[in-house]
């Protein structure tokens, strides 16, 4: 007959102290990693500080109403708006991105073209509009002037020196 053998069986846990260790390891690895995890979730990590899209000012712009109401009198006289007020309030959403195809506000290389056609090109394109650029830039309130002034302002932030153009006079009311 065959003798069948038996093979014991090894394990690496060989003294008393070794099995204690590895038991309480067995519990408090577990609970450190535990206690780590929770105290990420709880505190959390301040994000706005590493990035400004999620600053206390960034999100006020974005939740901000779309519309307001303006109370004006009709009465009242007009008051020209500065370049640079048209500029924020209505060109820039496309020349400070670039957006459909507008040059970028700074960008002397997209402006140089169309700086060379003159300031009073410029201002007859962007008052009747070109290409994807509606007339006005989108504000039909715009005045010529107000038009011209926000042209002037963004060339002369992209390499250009023209002259702000002065308000013209009112035509007078008729009665």
């Amino acid at each position: 007959m065959s003798e069948v053998r038996l093979e014991e069986h090894s394990s690496p846990i060989k003294t008393p102290k070794q099995l204690i260790i590895v038991v309480l390891l067995a519990f408090l690895v577990p609970i450190t990693l535990i206690v780590m995890l929770s105290q990420l979730v709880t505190t959390g990590i301040d994000a706005s500080k590493n990035n400004p899209a999620l600053s206390d000012e960034a999100v006020a712009a974005r939740l901000k109403p779309v519309g307001q109401v303006e109370v004006i009198d009709p009465n009242a006289p007009k008051v020209d708006k500065s370049g640079k007020e048209v500029v924020d309030a209505v060109c820039s959403a496309c020349h400070a991105s670039g957006a459909l195809g507008a040059p970028k506000i700074g960008n002397k290389a997209a402006w140089a073209p169309h700086l060379s056609m003159g300031l009073d090109h410029l201002t007859q394109n962007a008052i009747k509009g070109i290409k994807q650029m509606p007339p006005r830039g989108g504000n039909p309130d715009l005045s010529d002037t107000e038009v011209a002034r926000a042209i002037v302002y963004m060339a002369n932030q992209s390499g250009a020196s023209f002259k702000d153009p002065v308000a013209m006079p009112a035509a007078p009311a008729k009665k």
